[in-house]
């Protein structure tokens, strides 16, 4: 195995590497429609127990964070009179 095939292999490990930790963090990314509010629970910042977020996204991180979506579409309901 030559010095050449050396560079060659540790080129193509980086690129291995690179594109799984972009699809590692793509997976990971959340975005919230504007009919609804994202809630992110589990470990958030200190003293929080969850985060909301209405539009935009985040991160949520696997094992430490997970994630729903709580719908803001309006509810009728008949009050009789």
């Amino acid at each position: 195995m030559g010095n050449g095939s050396l560079y060659v292999l540790a080129v193509v490990a980086l690129i291995i590497i690179s594109v799984s930790f972009i699809i590692f963090l793509a997976k990971r990314y959340r975005r919230c429609p504007s009919d609804q509010i994202l809630v992110i629970y589990g470990k958030v910042r200190r003293g929080m127990s969850s985060r909301c977020l209405h539009g935009g996204g985040a991160f949520v991180w696997p094992l430490i964070q997970d994630y729903s979506y709580l719908s803001l579409t309006p509810m009728t309901i008949s009050i009789p009179l």
